[in-house]
């Protein structure tokens, strides 16, 4: 009877424990109903069987009401949620500095309004206000260009910072996770309850998800396996660490893809522990698409106008002068071997050569043919022949040639004369004004063979630049070619810098094999061990093969047949928007805008003079045609390749 009685109260007791635990478990339901990870908690009851007879009841198990399926679901869901937010700023930044077509602070209205001073001034060419006005426009100009390179820039740096914190934070999850693992394994191995340890897990698992984008799967211990997307081990007993090595400033040529900006890795900073390329979802991948996609293409895209705008202003500016001329022409061109490196007009094309009076009027004129004997000359002869004919026509203190950086001076180093070029269809005075044709032989080859071909002697030589960048020509890339590119043919590529001109043998020659891929190219170009690295740039759906001198000093890239044609590939607008101004003189000075070009009066002198005026307004007017029609833009930053003005492409980006 005593021993019945024993078990009868043991198993009331079993119930009102079994029970109590039942209502903790509602308790902390209801309390915890809106705290944020917590999980429904179900206390399953069985019965408790002693020696063959029923003694009671006891807890079973603590379950938590979770759909796992739904929960993994849930976590992609996350990743491609964060990526969006982590976005969302930098556009919201981006919106403000870029502003709307419509806006008054956007660059397509800046545009418009030195268009607008443009053709103010061709009305009355002579108006010092007007002038003023015109520098001060393209100034706004080059100014907002600027300032939009430098906020992209400073944005790529943000992102770049984020991405630091969030690979810290992804370590500290990590850890976190392993800590939670270790105490549910042991927890689980004394038949505790584990439920509000998971509870924590799965807080970490729904962060991490958040950050990065992982798979998981759990043991029959309890223990929780995370893995990247791309196979990556995060957490199997022991954490990995994920770390980023913050930039401290980015310029418009940084990529990650050139090495200039270090890798996401987990464990080793080595070079196959690099997890950039391999993250799909997440606050990184989100920031990793801002740093080296969205903003690179906006880069890209404000580099193309604001070479594409320095190219149209400046070839038009060439082409006129200042009234009377000018006494000081300091050239843009970089030459690295004025002795072998050459000129030729093409056709029948010539650049007339005058010196005026204060008045306009003529007192020497000549062509650039007359002067060095032909159609084709080396740079030092024609600075050498130039020089002579001054000096022999008053101008004894003249002086033309190439400066301690290879680029073409010219100083009459007098105030009573002044110096004006004019392009011609022919060398007989009074010829019709027309660009000559200029190609340029860059390597001393054989006669009849150009590298390049430019609009304008002056613009050839960018002796009366409106626009100047200062930048070297040590960056030389192609147009966006596809990921699939291979060579269509054999193919030699030659580099020379000042230092390996073509007097000598060059820095290096590098043979290509018709079939070569991007990568094949780049690899066979760095084996070389030239003095050169090549690359391949993301840019757009595509790449840019990319050629930079490791000096930073300016280079000559020549092939031996059509792949610079073929391929666009040609010194490069990069950093065009970092760098563009006004040159420095127009600045200080608005009247050296040039406003007219040189004339021909039939009536004057014997047969006819060349003049200058004051009123000419012939290269205003040709600046207002350049801003308003068609420009070729290549393709660049996820945009076509458009025919269009200045303003219609500064609104499609």
């Amino acid at each position: 009877m005593a021993g019945s009685l024993t078990l009868a109260l043991r198993t009331a007791q079993s119930g009102l424990l079994a029970n109590q635990e039942a209502l903790n478990a509602v308790a902390n339901n209801i309390s915890n109903v809106n705290t944020p990870g917590y999980s429904r908690k179900v206390v399953n009851m069985e019965q408790r069987v002693v020696s063959g007879v029923g003694s009671g009841v006891q807890v079973g198990e603590v379950v938590r009401k979770v759909d796992e399926g739904l929960l993994k679901s849930m976590r992609n869901e996350f990743g491609t949620l964060n990526a969006f937010d982590a976005r969302s700023p930098y556009y919201q930044r981006l919106q403000e500095i870029f502003g709307k077509p419509e806006d008054n602070t956007s660059i397509g209205h800046t545009l418009t309004e030195f268009t607008t001073a443009i053709e103010t001034l061709s009305v009355n060419p002579a108006n010092t206000l007007e002038q003023s006005e015109v520098m001060r426009k393209g100034k706004d100009v080059a100014d907002q260009l600027q300032r939009m390179n430098d906020t992209i820039q400073e944005l790529r740096v943000q992102a770049d910072r984020d991405i630091t914190e969030a690979t810290t934070r992804i370590t500290q999850l990590l850890d976190s996770i392993g800590t939670l693992n270790n105490k549910l394994i042991a927890n689980k191995a004394v038949s505790a309850d584990v439920t509000d340890l998971r509870d924590q897990r799965d807080q970490a698992l729904d962060q991490l998800s958040g950050l990065i984008d992982i798979s998981y799967y759990y043991r029959d211990d309890g223990d929780a396996v995370v893995f990247t997307k791309a196979g990556r081990t995060l957490v199997d007993n022991s954490t990995a660490t994920i770390s980023h090595d913050q930039a401290s400033a980015l310029s418009p040529t940084s990529t990650h893809a050139e090495g200039d900006i270090g890798g996401i890795y987990i464990g080793a900073q080595i070079s196959t522990n690099d997890i950039t390329n391999e993250i799909r979802n997440g606050t990184l991948r989100g920031l990793l698409d801002m740093r080296d996609d969205v903003l690179t293409n906006l880069q890209s895209q404000i580099d193309e106008l604001s070479g594409q705008v320095r190219d149209a202003i400046n070839q038009a500016h060439n082409a006129g002068s200042p009234f009377p001329g000018l006494q000081t022409m300091n050239g843009t061109r970089t030459f690295i071997d004025g002795d072998n490196q050459s000129i030729t007009f093409g056709g029948t094309t010539d650049t007339t050569i005058a010196l005026m009076d204060g008045s306009g009027n003529q007192t020497a004129v000549t062509t650039i043919r007359t002067l060095v004997g032909g159609a084709t000359t080396t740079i030092n002869n024609l600075a050498s022949s130039v020089q002579t004919w001054l000096q022999a026509n008053g101008v004894t203190g003249a002086t033309v040639a190439l400066n301690s950086t290879g680029k073409l001076d010219i100083s009459l180093n007098t105030t009573t004369a002044n110096l004006v070029f004019r392009d011609q269809t022919a060398t007989a005075d009074g010829s019709t004004a027309s660009d000559a044709s200029i190609q340029f032989n860059a390597n001393g080859a054989a006669a009849g063979t150009f590298e390049e071909t430019v609009s304008g002697f002056s613009n050839f030589f960018g002796l009366n630049d409106f626009y100047i960048d200062s930048l070297p020509d040590d960056i030389h890339d192609t147009n966006i070619l596809s990921s699939t590119y291979t060579l269509p043919s054999n193919t030699t590529l030659t580099f020379y810098n000042a230092a390996n001109s073509p007097a000598g043998a060059g820095m290096g020659s590098v043979a290509l094999t018709a079939g070569q891929s991007l990568d094949q190219i780049i690899a066979a170009v760095n084996n070389a061990g030239i003095g050169l690295t090549a690359s391949k740039v993301p840019d757009g759906d595509g790449f840019r093969l990319r050629f930079s001198e490791d000096n930073g000093t300016d280079m000559v890239v020549v092939a031996d047949n059509t792949f610079a044609t073929d391929t666009g590939l040609d010194i490069s607008n990069v950093r065009a928007s970092q760098r563009l101004k006004v040159r420095d003189d127009i600045v200080s000075t608005p009247g050296n805008l040039s406003r007219g070009a040189l004339q021909w009066d039939s009536d004057k002198g014997a047969a006819g003079e060349y003049i200058m005026s004051a009123s000419d307004n012939a290269t205003v007017e040709a600046l207002a045609t350049r801003m308003s029609q068609s420009t070729q833009f290549s393709k660049a930053g996820g945009l076509t390749a458009l025919n269009v003005s200045v303003v219609s492409y500064s609104i499609s980006i």
